[in-house]
Order: C-alpha cells, then sequence, then structure tokens
C-alpha cells in the first residue's frame, strides 16, 4: 500500500471518537498500518518507580495510535469542504 501521509503532515480525524480533530504526525507505522498524531487519542500509562525518585515514575499520559484508514490530510479536506 502506498503512504500518502508523512511525518510532520497536518490531518484531520475523519471517523471515530476524535473526528474532526486536526493535529500534526509525530510518527508513521507503516507495518501496522497506523499513525500517531499529537495532542490525539491520548492514553494514561502507569510507570512503575525503577530507582528512588524516579522522575518518569507516575502516571504519564501519551499519544496513542490511530489507523491509517481514519485520516485524512488537511489541506485535501479543506478542499472537500469548500467545494
Amino acid at each position: 500500500m502506498k503512504y500518502k501521509i508523512k511525518t510532520g503532515d497536518e490531518v484531520v480525524v475523519i471517523a471515530g471518537a476524535h473526528k474532526g480533530q486536526r493535529g500534526k504526525v509525530l510518527e508513521v507505522m507503516r507495518e501496522k498500518q497506523r499513525v500517531v498524531i499529537e495532542g490525539i487519542n491520548m492514553i494514561k500509562r502507569h510507570r512503575k518507580a525503577t530507582k528512588e525518585n524516579d522522575p518518569d515514575a507516575g502516571i504519564v499520559e501519551r499519544e496513542g495510535s490511530i489507523h491509517y484508514s481514519n485520516i485524512m490530510k488537511a489541506d485535501r479536506f479543506d478542499s472537500r469542504q469548500s467545494a
């Protein structure tokens, strides 16, 4: 499958719980057909402290991945809306 979305592109979510939200692509996982978008699909992970006074311990919030078929490039989305 040819991917037209690359890291750094601005995209719009066109399906799912985050429909209509925009963000910049942080990572493209081609083998899993998923992308990570800045500020969208935020998930919480609990990190255990491995050392005393570990600054990374606690609840960490980060972006989860979204399937490639649920996004569209923002410039293409804008041209669809104006037509």
